[in-house]
């Protein structure tokens, strides 16, 4: 069971999830004699970390005080300090922390640090919870990519539009104000170009007041767009609006110089992938793009095609689908996954669903992705 410092800590690792990439979103509570005396989160761009914030907090109360963590503090010099020497130096006499960290430059050093220095240390209080919150930093060190969130909505047999492209709303407005919620917490929102043909989304988090309890509240994550040939509208509301700075082209080299050009001139930046045998994007490629650019969590929205292409490649690592009450039919209205798909069922991706939720009158459904190993294929 999660002690309730560590419940605190993770409350406050909370505020900093989708900001501190590619940092790790943490927390630290600071306790001594029963009173938590010290608190705090890691800070965007290259601000203190969890440790040092709560210390700042705690003053001289820290001397033979216990810090709860969420992840182990860091033994190396990066964008600041290292943690584990300002623990030390703080006088800490005890550190709880929820997860080691994977990052090689760390991976124990820094508890072996501290216990070096006299520092009791214990591992494993709210472990599940934390893991949970720092998937995305994991998944980038451990498999030197983004974590995945794929996302769509879709009718109660499984159509995400008409045969004529009509698509808004199938989902409730409940339903796109949790999409907000998850915008939130992401580092990039990645659409093909037709769906930007289609919709011209605005592919920004909007989110009341009294919903946005992350700091700062205004986050802006990337909006990537995937445009093989250059398709994309240079009218788009992504290209002229407030965030411009914010879009990312990813295109091959299929598209032409002068088109590639007016794009950048419009504030966007646009970056040259590989294409897949099929002439699209690669996904692999994007994901390694993003990454360089400081996202760890990355929102793929659609359109089937590039839903399908991130099927295809293996590269989902989670779901969340919203099923609308309602039934289009159709056998020319489109799926919401196309891409080559499989031709075995035993070659399906899974889905380990978590309890399905209702959101008005539609139901969200989440779960981790895993796909069979060639073997079972």
């Amino acid at each position: 069971m999660t002690s309730k410092p560590m419940l605190l800590a993770l409350e406050y690792a909370e505020l900093a999830r989708g900001r501190t990439a590619p940092r790790p979103p943490v927390g630290a509570v600071i306790v001594r004699d029963g009173s938590v005396v010290g608190a705090g989160f890691t800070q965007p761009r290259s601000g203190p970390h969890a440790e040092v914030v709560a210390l700042q907090a705690a003053g001289d109360r820290a001397q033979e005080a216990t810090l709860y963590v969420t992840l182990e503090p860091c033994s190396h010099y990066g964008r600041t300090p290292p943690c584990a020497d300002a623990v030390i130096a703080a006088g800490i006499r005890r550190v709880v922390a929820s997860q080691q960290d994977p990052n090689p430059l760390v991976c124990g050093q820094g508890f072996h640090k501290l216990r070096e220095s006299g520092v009791a240390v214990e591992i494993g209080d709210g472990a599940e919870e934390a893991l949970q919150q720092l998937a995305p930093f994991f998944t980038a060190v451990t498999r030197d990519r983004p974590l995945v969130t794929a996302k769509w909505a879709m009718s109660a047999d499984g159509k995400i539009a008409t045969r004529a492209g009509d698509s808004r709303w199938i989902s409730s407005e409940a339903s796109r104000a949790v999409v907000h919620e998850i915008r939130d917490v992401v580092d990039a929102i990645v659409v093909g170009v037709s769906t930007v043909i289609a919709d011209d989304p605005q592919l920004t988090v909007r989110l009341p007041d009294h919903l946005s309890r992350r700091e700062p509240r205004l986050h802006r994550p990337l909006r990537v767009v995937l445009d093989s040939h250059g398709r994309l509208p240079l009218c788009s509301g992504i290209l002229t609006d407030d965030h411009v700075d914010r879009t990312v082209v990813l295109a091959t080299s299929a598209v032409p110089m002068e088109r590639a050009a007016a794009i950048a001139q419009r504030g966007a930046l646009l970056i040259q992938v590989p294409a897949s045998p099929r002439g699209q994007v690669d996904p692999s490629a994007v994901l390694q793009q993003l990454l360089a650019l400081d996202c760890h969590h990355v929102l793929v929205e659609g359109g089937g095609r590039v839903l399908g292409s991130f099927f295809d490649h293996r590269l989902v690592d989670e779901a969340v689908i919203f099923v609308a009450p309602r039934v289009i039919g159709g056998g020319e209205a489109p799926g919401p996954v196309a891409g080559t798909g499989v031709s075995a069922l035993t070659a399906a991706a899974r889905i380990d669903w978590s309890s399905p939720a209702a959101v008005g009158q539609d139901a969200v459904l989440r779960g981790r992705v895993s796909f069979p190993s060639s073997t079972d294929a």
